[in-house]
């Protein structure tokens, strides 16, 4: 069985590499970065919340360093997106999906290392979740991008957060498996998209205030 969940563990990981690295690949070809930038941003983003999870956890050197396997997801992305890109119409919505896949395998991924590793199970959601938007949050960051996770007029956190939870909830009675993994990476996938494209979004920081329309910066103002 540990052999089994290992292996889970491992190709649920570079899924996750994959789909995180793609995203970066396409935000790289958005701001005309050269393919090595493009290869450097996806594997920032790709590997970057696994880093800080292995890190946090004390597993050791991270995966992505101890692992070549690691390295050929983003090197695929990068390839990939190179040559098909001029042919992509829809942007944004590629970028959102490659994303939500991400989020959708890292925050599954991210608790249940944190629970192998004999972490309570609220220290290893708050790591799932942690894991799961780390990338996002270092790819935008370095391509001078407005970060997804503090975008007050979209969803990041919470399908992360609801991924976790259930990997967590499933782990504690016994129930976790192949067919729920993938059950919960479809609900936080559908949870992500569907949030994006409804305008899904919680209430700011302080009561009273109001966003601003989608032609603005993205800065708040408080209401008369």
């Amino acid at each position: 069985m540990t052999f089994s969940l290992d292996l889970a563990l491992l190709w649920l990981d570079l899924a996750g590499v994959f789909f995180f690295a793609v995203s970066g690949s396409l935000l790289a070809a958005r701001k005309q970065f050269d393919i090595v930038g493009s290869l450097l941003l996806a594997s920032l983003v790709g590997l970057g919340g696994g880093v800080i999870r292995d890190i946090i956890i004390n597993a050791g050197p991270p995966a992505a360093f101890g692992n070549p396997i690691y390295l050929l997801p983003p090197l695929l992305a990068t390839v990939l997106v190179y040559f098909l890109f001029s042919s992509v119409q829809r942007f944004t919505s590629l970028l959102t999906l490659f994303d939500a896949g991400g989020l959708a395998l890292f925050c599954i991924t991210g608790t249940l290392k944190a629970l192998t590793a004999g972490l309570n199970p609220i220290a290893a959601v708050l790591l799932g979740v942690t894991t799961a938007v780390g990338g996002g949050l270092l790819r935008d960051v370095t391509a001078n991008e407005v970060p997804q996770l503090f975008d007050a007029r979209d969803l990041y956190a919470l399908p992360a957060f609801l991924g976790a939870a259930l990997t967590a909830t499933l782990w504690h009675f016994e129930g976790f498996n192949g067919w729920t993994a993938g059950l919960v990476a479809a609900v936080v996938f559908a949870f992500r998209v569907t949030a994006w494209r409804r305008s899904w979004y919680v209430p700011l920081a302080v009561r009273g205030w109001h966003r601003l329309g989608a032609e603005s910066t993205g800065n708040l103002r408080a209401r008369d």
